[in-house]
């Protein structure tokens, strides 16, 4: 079992030393650097490089630079998604976006945890869980996503929130942590 499947299962893996995961992630760090240098007007080089990078995005994508992503590979985008600048997506496990998706500035969507306990935490082992997000969501800035969590059609999630439980669909939801704040 390769330690992407490791991740893919679950369970620890090692994220800091395995050949693979190196190559892996030095990858996305040249496309996102690469993603990072365009210009405005490049708008069909920025979509060409995603397109490279992702599992899957829609032709009507904007991600404002700069842009962070562990693999790339992880990470599925649906139609009309806008993300602002700064966007970080840790993805050692599949991070999945809707439709009509819009990300203010300073957001982190992380899969990754590490062990508690110290040694295997030194080991270089973690684990990763999945993240989706429906479609019809706007997250407000600097709004942290933890692994393991879903976010509802529909919901807003407000500024500064730090999402460590899923949000169902059609609410409003904010804080740290994040809450239910109502209905939409």
């Amino acid at each position: 079992m390769t330690e992407m499947e490791k991740a893919a299962a679950g369970l620890l893996y090692d994220a800091n030393y395995d050949p693979q995961i190196l190559l892996d992630r030095a990858r996305a760090q040249d496309l996102c650097l690469d993603y990072n240098e365009t210009r405005t007007a490049q708008a069909a080089k920025r979509l060409q490089i995603l397109q490279t990078l992702l599992a899957a995005c829609d032709e009507h994508i904007i991600i404002e630079p700069p842009f962070f992503v562990d693999y790339g590979y992880n990470m599925r985008v649906g139609a009309h998604f806008y993300a602002n600048h700064n966007l970080i997506v840790l993805d050692g496990a599949p991070v999945t976006f809707g439709d009509h998706v819009f990300i203010s500035p300073n957001c982190g969507f992380y899969t990754a945890g590490h062990p508690l306990d110290a040694a295997r935490r030194d080991a270089g082992l973690e684990y990763a869980k999945p993240i989706t997000i429906g479609s019809h969501v706007w997250i407000g800035a600097h709004v942290c996503v933890l692994p393991g969590v879903s976010i509802g059609d529909h919901t807003v999630i407000g500024a500064g929130s730090v999402v460590n439980r899923d949000i169902p669909d059609g609410v409003l939801a904010a804080g740290n942590p994040c809450r239910v704040i109502r209905s939409l």
